[in-house]
């Protein structure tokens, strides 16, 4: 009899199922995947055959027909809608499911109508119906499944007789048993907030579900629910509902314990690993813990029993507290995803596992408790790396960019400041290719060449460049195709420079010096002493500069600025130029430029920077004279050298009665050479001489350069020192008695008959050794240098006191401000009379470096003879000062 209706059963779900099948379509090859997993459905749907399009799920209730599928109806009937790691939709149902038709608790069936279409509205859509089937007959005593979004218990009705071991939960549901409902399922929550007792329709509306089967009762509950409690359990939150399902009739009453509880967390993270975390025991499942028994731990992953974890790197343990299940980040069966968080780059890995944990204990007799856990690491920072692979010798930057997963595209790059798509780079000569790595990433070669015009070049070290690479990487990340920039930075330096090398040669008015053009300018430039010699400066100088394909060739007259005299003589001068090859920015001195020659000259004039005047005259007079006879305007002072027709002369501007004057823009110094005459003897003055009159005039010009309020004159250091400059620049103050505080140029400064005028000089010069001396100084009512009346206050050093003006040196002492006293001067200067409404201060300063003999100031005279020699002369101008009326002021 049993047969024959189960045959009848068989034959209705059929016929139902062929009903249903009309006007349906059969879902195409690959789109669906299903199977029968333990007591869930499992059902996968291929993402690439919906692209573009939407799709929902409807169940086919075998009475009522096709229902659609939403969040309520699927915590409560049983069913999960989810996506798997892949991004493939996922749905399960429990074979307890709302509309699962159910034969002898044994075979299982369901059917979906999966609807698609290309509109969010679903107007237009295509339904696939799709039946599943299942059978699965090992039920144990007690089962428990804990979904993503339900959590369900299941027990056999012919359960053992109550434990003796009354629970607090039992002990609160006796007495309402007095009040069930006659023939009527009803159902009591134990919770924190009190008891409550519901009918099943009315447990329906919050959420529950609850019925009965051939064999079996089951109680489905939604997470946190009103009735359920949260727990820790070893650590781990557990989610409780505490419930007692109640039946009676007339001669019955039934007590179930329908308890279920459920992780809530339990995963932990390392950057390597992922760690998910069930108790062993829990307290609330197991009333007798001492009966307690573990039978059989299975672990998997996307539905998939995983016999032996260890084969696949998984680790599966398992204490008297804890079942542990380890999983290394990247496993198979898992899956990693790129992603961008606040500009960064980062992996998050998910797989979808499942634990099913077996036990015995005194009361249940076997319990299978099953947990499925859809995992997700936080993202985890991944900065991606720039290798370089550059090979110096093939001149081509090649650099690895990676490493990314195989859901990152690179969209395009920019060299430089300059963007490239991805044809753009290639047309232009850039290689772009993908290369794999060994763990299943990738990576993105480049390769640019050196002499391309956005790799920038910069002139390094003695004979290298320095090549470097800019590059910012724009790629798509992951399959919301976030954009991610990267920039990198790739130098290579390589000696690839051949420092040029001069060649010198002379003629007999000219040294010449021919040198490479490679490189000028661009490289490196050529310098005259401190200055850039440029075309401006060859022209002032007198140089000739002429280029051709290969060299620039300089020729310097013999006695044009920057040559140095290395030997002088009546006869012979030796002669050298140098020119000193720099670096463009770092003025780095890598070569000296040099052409030295020995030149013949009758007659010529050398102004030396120090000063120091060589003059080599040509006497060609009728009749001839005796040239040891000749002299400068100080007679002591004889040529040092001389023959029939030459005398050669060497002097300092200092001495052997030179005079000093201004023309424009420099300063001339003059002197004469002559002859002394013999005369016949008698006794009053000679008036017959047989030798002719002879007078030669000869001057050195040295260039000035006048600055507001101060009429100094400057020069910049420099190797070769052109003629007329030096290496100091002395500059004058008006200060405070102090010498703390200076007034300002365009002040005024007031000052009464007898009030003291202060004014420092300062040596602008680093050099230690150098000194500073106030050779004269004088008083005049006009800032020009030869104006009349004037009042000498110093003269060779030394303090002059006048009826109308007096000075008087000051000393000076180290101080944070004064590094080194001997480049300062300080006078005081009073006025005694009132003769001048203002008045200007000129002085004649000299500058003195260790050498050779330089007159010092008037009180070290003696002490300074012989120890300097004056490498600068120059002049200064203070004022004006403004002489007031006491009674005006």
């Amino acid at each position: 009899m049993e047969s024959v209706g189960y045959l009848l059963c068989r034959i209705w779900m059929l016929f139902l199922l062929f009903w249903l099948g009309q006007g349906r379509q059969i879902a195409p090859p690959g789109f669906v995947q299903s199977s029968c997993r333990s007591r869930i459905f499992w059902m996968k749907l291929n993402k690439l055959l919906l692209q573009g399009k939407f799709f929902q799920l409807e169940i086919n209730d075998p009475y009522a027909g096709p229902v659609l599928l939403d969040e309520k109806l699927a915590s409560r009937c049983g069913y999960v809608l989810s996506e798997d790691v892949w991004g493939n939709p996922v749905f399960r149902a429990s074979v307890l499911g709302c509309h699962v038709a159910n034969e002898a608790d044994e075979l299982f069936s369901l059917t979906v109508n999966i609807k698609v279409s290309s509109f969010a509205s679903m107007r237009a859509a295509v339904t696939y119906t799709y039946p599943m089937y299942c059978s699965y007959s090992s039920w144990a005593p007690r089962e428990i499944v804990c979904e993503e979004n339900y959590m369900e218990v299941s027990v056999k009705t012919d359960v053992p007789a109550v434990s003796n071991d009354y629970t607090v939960a039992w002990m609160s549901a006796l007495p309402e048993t007095q009040n069930v409902a006659y023939q009527l399922w009803q159902l009591m929550f134990v919770s924190p907030s009190g008891r409550k007792r519901i009918m099943v329709s009315d447990a329906a509306k919050l959420g529950y579900s609850f019925n009965n089967t051939l064999y079996r009762v089951y109680l489905r509950a939604p997470y946190h629910s009103n009735e359920s409690d949260i727990s820790t359990v070893n650590g781990v939150n557990m989610n409780l509902v505490t419930s007692t399902s109640m039946y009676r009739q007339r001669w019955l009453l039934m007590l179930i314990d329908t308890t279920v509880s459920c992780p809530l967390d339990g995963t932990s993270f390392t950057d390597t690993t992922l760690t998910w975390t069930v108790p062993s025991v829990i307290p609330t499942l197991v009333l007798q813990e001492s009966t307690f028994l573990s039978k059989n731990i299975v672990m998997g992953v996307d539905g998939q029993v995983i016999v032996n974890p260890e084969e696949n790197n998984f680790l599966l343990e398992h204490n008297k507290t804890h079942i542990g299940i380890t999983i290394p980040i990247g496993a198979e069966g898992g899956k990693l995803k790129s992603s961008v968080s606040c500009g960064v780059y980062g992996i998050i890995y998910s797989i979808d596992l499942f634990l099913e944990h077996t036990w015995t204990d005194a009361d249940w007799q076997t319990t299978k408790y099953t947990v499925i856990k859809s995992i997700t690491t936080p993202f985890m920072p991944q900065i991606p790396t720039v290798i370089n692979n550059t090979l110096p010798e093939e001149r081509i930057f090649n650099i690895a960019f990676g490493h990314f997963l195989p859901d990152v595209s690179l969209v395009s790059i920019t060299i430089g400041n300059v963007p490239f798509t991805l044809r753009e780079a290639q047309h232009h000569g850039y290689k772009i290719y993908e290369t794999s790595f060994s763990n299943g990433t990738k990576g993105f070669i480049l390769e640019v060449s050196f002499d391309d015009p956005y790799v920038l070049k910069e002139y390094v070290n003695r004979n290298e460049t320095k090549y470097t690479l800019l590059v910012n990487y724009t790629l798509s990340v992951g399959p919301e195709m976030v954009l991610y920039y990267h920039s990198a930075e790739v130098e290579c330096v390589i000696a690839d420079i051949v420092i040029p090398e001069a060649t010198g040669y002379c003629d007999e008015e000219n040294l010449y010096l021919a040198i490479p053009g490679f490189g000028l300018h661009q490289y490196w430039n050529l310098y005259l002493g401190a200055k850039l010699l440029n075309r401006h400066m060859a022209l002032t100088n007198g140089y000739l500069a002429a280029s051709n394909s290969t060299h620039l060739v300089l020729q310097i007259p013999l006695f044009a600025v920057g040559v140095i005299y290395e030997e002088v003589s009546f006869q012979k001068i030796k002669a050298r130029f140098d020119v000193a090859l720099r670096k463009v920015r770092t003025m780095e001195t890598l070569q000296i430029f040099s052409v030295s020659c020995n030149f013949n000259s009758s007659a010529f004039i050398i102004c030396h920077p120090d000063g120091t005047i060589m003059i080599s005259a040509q006497m060609k007079t009728v009749p001839a004279i005796d040239m040891s006879k000749t002299k400068l305007r100080d007679s002591s002072c004889k040529p040092k050298e001389y023959n029939k027709g030459h005398a050669f002369f060497m002097f300092h501007v200092t001495t052997c009665g030179t005079s000093v004057r201004f023309e424009g823009d420099h300063i001339v110094y003059e002197n004469e050479i002559s002859y002394e005459r013999e005369t016949l003897p008698g006794r009053s003055q000679p008036k017959i001489t047989r030798d002719p009159d002879y007078r030669l005039t000869v001057s050195c010009y040295y260039r000035a350069k006048e600055t507001v309020m101060l009429g100094t004159f400057v020069s910049e250091p420099s190797t070769s020192r052109p003629f007329g400059s030096g290496t100091m620049v002395p500059r004058s103050n008006i200060a405070d008695e102090s010498f703390m505080d200076f007034y300002e140029p365009d002040e005024a400064i007031l000052k009464r008959p007898m009030e003291s005028v202060f004014l420092e000089v300062e040596l602008k010069d680093e050099s230690p050794d150098a000194e500073l001396y106030l050779d004269n100084c004088w008083v005049t009512g006009s800032l020009d240098f030869n104006s009349a009346p004037r009042w000498n206050i110093t003269v060779d050093g030394c303090e002059i006191k006048s009826s109308e003006y007096v000075a008087e040196f000051l000393s000076v002492a180290a101080s944070p401000r004064v590094r080194h006293p001997s480049h300062f001067k300080r006078l005081a200067v009073r006025t005694l009379t009132h003769q001048l409404e203002q008045v200007y201060v000129h002085c004649l300063v000299a500058v003195c470096s260790p050498g050779s003999p330089c007159r010092g100031q008037c009180s070290l005279s003696k002490e300074k003879k012989g120890h300097h020699s004056a490498s600068l002369q120059g002049y200064i101008l203070a004022g004006p000062v403004q002489i007031v009326d006491p009674d005006l002021r």
